[in-house]
């Protein structure tokens, strides 16, 4: 950038030409280009390496806890067995369950229309600044 916002002089000692500009413009944008996708690249590789972790510890939390409400089903079942029969103490403890479920997805279902799509939040930032800087430098260019 500092390049085409200094306007270094030519080999000559004057101004640089219009073709002299464009071919610095040229390989300054190429070489940002290539360096905001690199930037790009590394930004959504770390956050895919976060998620797997995450996804894998929550998975993990969630196989541990399907055990436990298993066992707090069975312990439903069996105080509610003290005060009717057995089948009727089921039946009212999966309707239970079936209704939680039901609302669980429905929440779930609300959060996941909500999700917006991972961006490179700072790749974007840094090309919105390269930019603002290359068209400052264009209009400072064109005044003087």
């Amino acid at each position: 950038m500092a390049d085409v916002a200094n306007a270094r002089t030519s080999r000559n000692g004057s101004e640089p030409s219009t073709a002299e500009l464009v071919q610095r413009a040229t390989e300054q944008i190429s070489r940002l280009v290539r360096d905001e996708l690199a930037l790009a690249r590394a930004e959504l590789a770390q956050k895919g390496k976060h998620a797997g972790i995450g996804i894998g510890l929550f998975g993990g939390g969630g196989a541990l806890a399907l055990y436990g409400l298993g066992a707090l089903v069975a312990t439903a079942i069996l105080l509610l067995d003290l005060a009717m029969p057995a089948w009727l103490a089921a039946l009212i403890v999966a309707v239970v369950l079936f209704v939680v479920a039901g609302v669980l997805a429905l929440v779930g279902k609300k959060q996941v229309s909500r999700a917006v799509p991972p961006v490179p939040s700072a790749t974007v930032r840094s090309v919105r600044a390269d930019v603002d800087t290359v068209t400052a430098a264009v209009k400072d260019r064109g005044r003087g």
